[in-house]
Order: C-alpha cells, then structure tokens, then sequence
C-alpha cells in the first residue's frame, strides 16, 4: 500500500462497524503488512463518512489502538501507524537509549542500597502474619493499617494495601478514570504517571507549577474543563523536588470546592521526604484518593504501598485488583509494619533524609562554584532548565553521563533535565563540570518549574 491510505480503501475491509470490529480489523490488516508501518491513515471524519458511522465511533477505534502504541498522533498532524504488534507498553519509561555499562547513569532517582534498612528481622515478623498463606482476598492487614494510618494526613474511610505506589496508580485509574475523559495533571509530573494516563487514552490537561506546587489560577483554568480528576503529588515532589507549601494546599482546596473531581494524590517519594504528609483528604474525604509508596524509604522490593478513600472507591479499586494480583503478599505487608514501628528503622530512615540532602546539596555548590544556579529543593534529584534538551543530553552522553529527558516528564514541550543526586557517593566535580557545558539556563532567582 501506498502512503496515505484512503478512507474508501479502509471502508471496503473493514466488516464489522462497530468501535470494536474497527480496532481490531484495522489492527489485523496492519500485523499482516496489508497496510504498513509508517502509513498514514484517514482522517476520522473521512473514515467515519466511508463507513456510516459517527465520528465518535472511528476516534474510539484509534484511541484503542493508541494505547496498545500501534499507531500515534492525532488531529492535523495526522495518524500514522508505528507498529505491527499489539502490545501495550510504557512510552517513556521504556524508551530511552541505552548509554552502556561504562556510563554514569544519573536518569532514576533511586534509594541507596547502603541507605535502606536491612529485611531479615521484618521477614521474620512478616512470616507471623495473620492469615499467611490464605486466599481470602483481604484489603489490608490490621498491623499495616495501624502503622501506616499513625502518621496519615487525614482520616479516611478506608485503607488499602497495593504492590508498590505506581501498581496502586495504575489500578485506580483504570478502576476510575474512563477511557478518553480528561484528567488535569500537574506539568511537570513522573513519567510512569504520564505512561499510565495514556494507557487510558486520557485528555490531559496541563497545570502549571512554581516552587509551591500547582499554580491555582492554572488548576482553575483545566478544572472548567470538566477533568474526571486532578493528579498531583502533595509532599515532595518527585521530578522537580519542589514541596507544596500549607498555603498553597489551602488555595488548591478553595479551588476545588466547585468540581466534582476526583483527587489523586501520588505521594511517590514517601518518608524521605523533608516535609511532613500532606493531604486534601482533610477537606474532601469523599473523593480524594491518597497513596503513600514505602519503596524509597523501606526499600523497593518490599513492594508495599497504602493507599487511602472512600469506603466505596476503595471496595471498587479492590475489585479491580481481583482480575490480577488480588491481594498484597501478607508476608510483604506485615514486615513494612513491622518496619515502620521500629525506631531503629525509624532512625535508618532520618539518617537516609540526611544524607540524600547532603548528596543533592554537594552538586548544586559544584554547580554555583561553576556558576550554575540551582534552586536547594528536596528529594533525589535535580530539575534543571537547559537551552536545548537534545544539545544537553548529547554533551553529556559525549562525558560519560545519562541523564532524565525532560520531555518524558511534561504532556507539554520544554527544555530540561533530570539529574538523579540520590547515588552520587564521590567527588561530583566532575559531573559539575558536563553539567556547565550543558548550556543550562543561568537562572537568577527562582522561577516557575515549567
């Protein structure tokens, strides 16, 4: 087949009409080679026309095979097919290059082994849990409701315990949260968050960010647009580092007291982070959903995270959970308990925020000594504004070094970088100094996030 592809031409093969039968039909003749990758496909409405049906039906169709990454853009730009196979699969969090062994790989913002508490204890405690080894499909242990529900931001209905903090994300958007519905999400974000809203095909509406979180006048602006939610992380932010402050949290509140949205709360960076739990539970408890991760400061292959609602949300999130895992290995959860109420842990995890600080801190004097102002944040990593994201991680693959693309973070475009600090153990030096050949924007004083 030549490229474009007509819309009679599709018409003809196409049988069944309906959103489904189109999906699968068009994705048939594209793993058969019928039509090729890198061929362009009608426009909705010319396809729609050709087929007798609405609109609607055709751009479901595509959203459906968007999300499974068979074919990609939308609108002027056209669609195109960029795959044969259907496989749904992270964008960007699969998608960078590889750098080799020999590089420094600064693009995840990851705990120190050497800085999370050792297992061997927990596991013992864990393997007294109550009910080990039951199938019965409990939401959360008692033990790991108590000690998680200690220190929670507010007091919600209902806890649930999930296979880490993005597998909790990840089901309650596709619990709640349809396919195509617009949802508001703070810019920049995770990029595993921006993986899991696509993977719905969901309309995201950016809200722009300063160093105190989500600009209120931005929340506002998508919140007329009807979003089924608004995402954001309420403590320390896991990209640019930056923590919403109590004043900030109240402003989002009066915000939101006109919308109907659901608020999703990723508190990914967890108890490492230098402020305390924050949550707008406190005012909306009917619809807020909260969800503290233990990976950064427990250690990730616990795989525990709490995640908090509406009595009924969570029944329906748990529901979900039944078509996969079910339920959180109740050897995991009473060993984060235990974890969690141990002081020596405890002690373990402050000594962890210490030092991450001290690590991130080492590089932005290197940086200031270079004459590169970073603003000191929070967290393990830095958000640094560059004059050329593409010239940027060209220089720095060139010395050696992997950063975070910053296009993986934002639905917008920018130029920026993600330099993770949380490994950083030696001299930095040297890093400083790719850092300033960067081009990295000499900022003067502290400026919007995006």
């Amino acid at each position: 087949m030549t490229d474009p592809i007509s819309a009679e031409w599709l018409a003809a093969r196409l049988k069944d009409r309906s959103m489904r039968g189109i999906a699968i039909e068009t994705g048939a003749l594209i793993r058969s080679g019928a039509i090729a990758v890198g061929a362009r496909l009608p426009s909705v409405r010319d396809l729609a026309f050709a087929l007798g049906v609405s609109p609607a039906t055709v751009s479901t169709a595509w959203s459906d095979l968007r999300k499974f990454k068979v074919i990609s853009g939308r609108g002027r730009t056209g669609i195109h097919v960029c795959g044969d196979k259907v496989s749904p699969r992270p964008l960007r969090y699969g998608g960078d290059a590889d750098y080799g062994a020999e590089a420094l790989d600064l693009r995840l913002a990851v705990p120190d082994p050497a800085l999370l508490p050792p297992l061997e204890e927990a596991l013992r405690r864990g393997a007294r849990a109550a009910g080990l080894n039951s199938y019965q499909r409990v939401p959360i242990l008692d033990s790991l409701a108590a000690a998680a529900g200690a220190d929670w931001p507010y007091r919600p209905e209902a806890f649930l315990a999930a296979n880490g903090g993005y597998e909790a994300v990840y089901v309650t958007v596709q619990t709640l949260i349809r396919p195509g519905t617009a949802v508001a999400v703070e810019d920049p974000t995770a990029m595993r968050l921006l993986d899991i809203l696509d993977n719905v095909s969901a309309q995201l509406i950016p809200v722009a960010c300063d160093e105190e979180g989500p600009l209120p006048a931005s929340l506002a602006a998508a919140l007329a647009k009807a979003p089924a939610a608004f995402l954001y992380q309420p403590r320390t932010h896991a990209v640019t580092g930056r923590i919403v402050s109590p004043q900030r949290m109240a402003e989002l509140a009066r915000t939101l007291r006109g919308s109907e949205a659901l608020i999703l709360e990723d508190d990914g960076v967890g108890d490492v982070s230098a402020a305390p739990p924050a949550s707008l539970g406190r005012v909306f408890p009917d619809r807020t959903v909260h969800i503290r991760s233990y990976s950064k400061s427990l250690g990730p292959d616990l795989r525990v995270a709490v995640l908090s609602g509406p009595a009924e949300i969570v029944a329906q999130i748990q529901a979900y959970r039944s078509f996969g895992a079910g339920w959180t290995s109740r050897l995991l959860q009473e060993a984060t308990a235990w974890l969690i109420g141990d002081l020596d842990t405890t002690a373990m995890v402050d000594r962890a925020r210490q030092v991450y600080g001290e690590r991130r801190r080492a590089l932005i004097a290197a940086l200031g000594a270079r004459g590169v102002a970073v603003p000191d944040r929070d967290g393990l990593c830095l958000w640094m504004p560059v004059r050329s994201e593409q010239f940027a991680l060209v220089t720095l693959a060139a010395r050696g070094i992997a950063v975070g693309r910053g296009a993986n973070y934002s639905p917008r475009p920018g130029d920026h970088i993600r330099v993770a600090t949380s490994l950083l153990t030696g001299p930095v030096g040297a890093v400083a100094d790719a850092l300033a050949l960067a081009d990295p924007v000499r900022l003067r004083g502290l400026t919007p996030s995006h």
